[in-house]
């Protein structure tokens, strides 16, 4: 199967995207993952996202594409792969289109988690962590057992500046203007797109999803 998972941010794409690649048994492709170790294992595609990473700046699509390149042309992609989260744009989706032909494969479908702003905001700007021993909950939906408090060490939990109710709002925007076009692009294209309700409990949309993919 090659997919692609869409949602907004804090739609459980990461969460529900590990579950599928476990039950289809193929590899979940991140960028941001990919980043990471490209950059941990010093790699020339790794080296040079640094230089931007290094100097404050968004590292380019050239090199983004490239990691993508190379994950989807691995051994372990040769079964199949979940794209999560990316193309972003409509332009990284017809670079994709463009590395898909170059190795011969096709997308089988695009399945979105469809989840309205307002869980969207309460699940992101309700998270809080303890700086202390990391550990995370959530004001609205696990919340410590005494506000403000780590239930493990005691200590004063903390929001994360990027998980701002305005911060978030703005991801929304964004995500509205420049990936929701990316669906219009591949309806056009004829690819299956599977609307699935990301508002549930996670096994409840894992079940979804894979009904949706297997129909």
């Amino acid at each position: 199967m090659h997919l692609i998972l869409f949602g907004p941010p804090g739609a459980g794409k990461g969460t529900q995207g590990a579950l599928l690649a476990r039950h289809f048994d193929i590899p979940r492709i991140s960028t941001g993952d990919l980043l990471r170790e490209a950059v941990r294992a010093g790699t020339g595609l790794g080296r040079e996202a640094r230089r931007y990473m290094d100097a404050g700046e968004l590292v380019p699509d050239t090199v983004i594409l490239g990691l993508v390149r190379e994950a989807l042309g691995s051994e372990s992609a040769q079964r199949g792969f979940i794209l999560d989260g990316f193309p972003r744009n409509v332009a990284q989706a017809e670079a994709l289109d463009g590395i898909l032909r170059f190795l011969h494969r096709r997308l089988d479908a695009v399945a979105v988690l469809d989840v309205p702003d307002e869980l969207v905001i309460k699940r992101i700007a309700g998270r809080r962590s303890c700086p202390n021993c990391g550990a995370v909950y959530n004001i609205h939906f696990e919340p410590p057992r005494t506000p403000g408090r780590c239930d493990v060490c005691g200590g004063e939990l903390a929001q994360r500046g990027d998980y701002q109710e305005e911060t978030v709002q703005h991801r929304l925007e964004v995500y509205r203007a420049q990936t929701e076009p990316v669906l219009a692009y591949y309806e056009q294209a004829g690819v299956a797109i599977q609307y699935v309700d990301g508002s549930g409990k996670v096994d409840e949309i894992q079940a979804q999803l894979v009904h949706a993919l297997q129909t």
